[in-house]
């Protein structure tokens, strides 16, 4: 079964739930990975990666252990933080440079996060089903992305 618009709605509801009144960054990226982890159906990972330093630094997520920091232009995440846009990667295994950082990840869907022009990082979220992502998760997921960027006090990660 996958997610359909409505089920976004009732997510995006939840999130602001979880969010609203709390001024602290991580705990709410720590939650909001946590929402998405626990409602999605058939994925394996889901979780932030912030951009400090030059490049992609982990952040709060759930799942199995992931790579800790990842350069601009490499990999999924890389890509997609440095052209600033959103990739569906059907088959991880076919997506030029693709960083394995759990095996049994098939497919993976990452939205960059940005606030005022300013990239912030990134929504990661991998699958172990290939071509589990669709046009609806992009959506859907940017909308996700889209609160997040609006509501977060990103300033305490980021320095």
């Amino acid at each position: 079964m996958t997610i359909q618009d409505d089920d976004y709605q009732a997510l995006y509801l939840a999130l602001q739930a979880l969010i609203q009144g709390e001024s602290d960054a991580l705990a709410n990226l720590a939650n909001s990975a946590a929402l998405l982890f626990h409602r999605l159906e058939r994925i394996n990972w889901a979780g932030f990666y912030l951009f400090k330093e030059n490049q992609l630094i982990l952040g709060p997520f759930q799942g199995k252990p992931a790579c800790l920091r990842i350069a601009l232009g490499k990999g999924v995440c890389g890509t997609a933080a440095q052209n600033r846009t959103p990739i569906v990667a059907p088959d991880v295994h076919q997506f030029p440079g693709h960083i394995a950082c759990d095996e049994a990840s098939a497919s993976e869907i990452v939205l960059p996060i940005i606030k005022d022009d300013v990239l912030i990082g990134v929504l990661d979220v991998d699958s172990p089903d290939k071509a589990r992502f669709s046009d609806r998760d992009q959506r859907g997921l940017q909308g996700y992305v889209d609160i997040l960027a609006a509501q977060i006090h990103w300033e305490d990660l980021l320095h």
